[in-house]
């Protein structure tokens, strides 16, 4: 694949370096916090006339995938344009070796038009009625790839054509940003080393095809940024395998600095955020061993207290203690909130009842524990409030 033109790029920096453009939502979701010092605080802000700045709190995840295809070129623009200081790319190989930025090497028949090309020929279960297909990055060459265009991700188990499997978004999301430009690691990083913002993609657990050790997959992620000459300090490897950031002290410390562990310990039996001392590995284990970043979902920094109020949680405080820094996932990513917010808010479901609620959960997050970053489907949320709530 030819690289883009190096004008081009040069163009879309400077294009890209001016204030955030919040758009609508962030003040649709104002006018649904319930009256109180916060919406006074935000209110008033609101009505600023000089420019929002870039949001160093703020993580395009995906891109800013609650309106735009995950993972495509239109949606990380979207996310830089929104004053994201982070943009996320999830990487997965082909069957050549290259990676390419999807959540999963199996969820082309969900985020791409594969079945409706070619190359649904290549899905190890095709496209039919009631059944669910299977169609992995590992089985198609990076060219192949990039033949692709990116949806919004979602799935019609009840469609009788292909085209329909995949055009399937939730209702609370929109087709409207549809096809994407899909994109490879080293695609990613071109597009957005001239913008300024840092990179933070996560390698993910995936069947590596034949001839690509796993070390090699480790190695990959990180030469990546080496060859294409981005700085060690705006690099934020992320896995959910220790033993990834483990490797990649060893392979590149430079690298290794910013390493992020996505703590996948919610899942375990028995987890309780409100008994973090019963975690192995410990807090302080965590940090004496060079970890400085710890990314645990939404939901686990999060409690309610007796008078049903958010307040930070206890894991919240085992993790600050030894001096870890918190970035959480993901908001805006639960459609609308009211009834509870679903799976991200399961701690403080009976506090949740409306969309502007998204701010008092980023008042607790922000202003009193103080978390590093945040992973957002739409960056200008975190953007404003970073802007206007913090404390």
């Amino acid at each position: 694949m030819r690289p883009w033109p190096l004008g081009i790029l040069l163009l879309l920096g400077l294009t890209l370096a001016q204030p955030a453009q919040l758009g609508p939502r962030p003040f649709f979701l104002l006018d649904r916090l319930e009256p109180g010092p916060l919406h006074q605080r935000l209110a008033a802000c609101a009505a600023r006339t000089e420019a929002y700045p870039r949001s160093p709190l703020a993580v395009g995840h995906r891109g800013a995938a609650l309106f735009f295809p995950e993972h495509t070129r239109e949606g990380y623009l979207a996310a830089v344009r929104q004053g994201a200081g982070f943009v996320e790319c999830d990487a997965v190989p082909t069957a050549d070796g290259a990676l390419v930025c999807r959540h999963s090497d199996r969820d082309l028949a969900e985020t791409t038009n594969i079945l409706s090309t070619p190359l649904a020929a290549k899905c190890r279960k095709p496209f039919r009625p009631g059944r669910k297909p299977d169609c992995r990055t590992t089985d198609l060459t990076l060219a192949e790839f990039l033949s692709l265009e990116g949806w919004p991700e979602g799935r019609n188990e009840a469609a009788r054509k292909p085209g329909d499997y995949y055009r399937a978004a939730p209702a609370w999301r929109t087709l409207a940003y549809a096809p994407g430009t899909v994109m490879s690691h080293r695609r990613y990083i071109e597009l957005l080393k001239p913008t300024g913002v840092n990179f933070i993609p996560e390698l993910k657990k995936a069947d590596l095809p034949p001839g690509l050790s796993l070390e090699a997959y480790r190695r990959r992620i990180v030469d990546d940024y080496r060859e294409l000459g981005v700085p060690p300090e705006r690099v934020y490897l992320q896995s959910f395998d220790l033993e990834d950031l483990r490797y990649w002290r060893r392979y590149a410390p430079e690298y290794a600095k910013n390493a992020v562990w996505l703590d996948g310990r919610y899942k375990e039996r028995g987890f309780d955020p409100a008994h973090p001392e019963r975690l192995k590995p410990s807090m302080a284990a965590l940090a004496a061993e060079g970890l400085r970043f710890l990314s645990p979902p939404l939901w686990v920094l999060l409690a309610l207290d007796e008078d049903g109020r958010i307040v930070p949680s206890a894991y919240a405080g085992a993790a600050l203690s030894p001096g870890l820094e918190l970035i959480p996932w993901t908001l805006e990513r639960s459609g609308p909130l009211t009834g509870g917010g679903g799976w991200y808010y399961r701690s403080v479901r009976p506090a949740i009842r409306s969309d502007g609620d998204v701010y008092r959960v980023l008042d607790v997050l922000v202003n009193q524990i103080g978390v590093y970053a945040i992973f957002s489907d739409w960056p200008a949320t975190v953007t404003f409030f970073d802007a206007c709530g913090r404390r």
